[in-house]
């Protein structure tokens, strides 16, 4: 496991999702247009793919970030079913087993420049 620093976009990425807060979830898309990057989630998926690779000092909320759909395509990176398991532990409802109700648990991050 590398311990080096990530590069700069990396680390917006982290530093937005480190503020999603408990009980709400965003998308990769979402984070990408917050960071100027319009058609950057995939970019934002990379980031969040390698945030195990590095020796950061605090822990994210990764099981906070879906596609657009609501969906849970990062849940192959957690243990069994943890990332489904924390959503529900934080109130989180689904509409289907791996897809959550955005309608009542999305998070914008433009609200982090209010």
């Amino acid at each position: 496991m590398s311990s080096g620093k990530p590069n700069d976009f990396y680390e917006r990425v982290y530093e937005v999702v480190a503020q999603i807060p408990q009980g709400k979830v965003t998308s990769y898309g979402a984070i990408a247009q917050y960071l100027g990057v319009a058609s950057g989630a995939r970019m934002v998926g990379y980031a969040m793919n390698n945030y195990q690779s590095y020796d950061l000092e605090f822990e994210l909320p990764a099981h906070r970030v879906l596609n657009r759909l609501g969906q849970l395509t990062g849940r192959a990176h957690f243990e069994g079913d943890t990332m489904r398991e924390r959503l529900l532990q934080e109130g989180i409802k689904f509409k289907e087993e791996y897809t959550v109700d955005l309608e009542g648990h999305f998070w914008d991050p433009e609200e982090l420049e209010n």
